[in-house]
């Protein structure tokens, strides 16, 4: 009887932290909230995610050897100095496994200045099921995801920064 009783207790217990769990996370898709991540910048300062709520936030994955992303960045260059001064953040970051000294180095090459965040563990693009790059999810100011482009864009075409300053402005 006592062995009942504990086993009816524990079962309960069970139950009871089984409601208590967070629901898991929703996948990285578009209309579902972006899933939140702290990543370190160039500098080694962190950056999360859900601080930027209120900005139109474009969250590329990339890498140096990439030459579809090669051929993306000098119009991601552009785009985020067309957005400067405006509720925009662009998050390059960059899968590299030689992280910051890759990424600086191939900056350096090319004269490329963006803000660059390191996941060179594939924590984050695993966690946005990512199956290559360049992959870009464009978050709106309320966190969700509007909109996710697999392969390269030219970021800097004058319809592509209207579409992403509607989006800015609730559009």
């Amino acid at each position: 009887m006592k062995r009942l009783i504990a086993a009816v207790l524990l079962l309960a217990a069970l139950a009871a932290a089984g409601c208590a769990k967070k629901q898991a996370e929703l996948p990285a898709v578009e209309g579902n909230a972006a899933p939140d991540f702290t990543l370190k910048d160039l500098s080694g300062k962190p950056v999360q995610l859900s601080t930027l709520k209120g900005k139109l936030v474009l969250v590329n994955f990339w890498a140096t050897w990439c030459p579809p992303c090669r051929e993306e960045i000098p119009s991601m260059v552009k785009l985020n100095q067309a957005m400067q001064g405006k509720n925009f953040q662009m998050l390059a970051i960059s899968i590299d496994e030689g992280g910051k000294g890759a990424v600086e180095d191939f900056f350096k090459r090319g004269g490329v200045t963006l803000p660059a965040l390191l996941d060179t563990d594939g924590q984050v693009s695993r966690r946005y099921g990512t199956t290559g790059v360049p992959e870009t999810f464009v978050v709106d100011p309320k966190g969700v995801i509007r909109k996710k482009v697999v392969g390269g864009l030219d970021w800097s075409h004058p319809e592509v920064i209207q579409a992403l300053q509607d989006l800015m402005n609730g559009k």
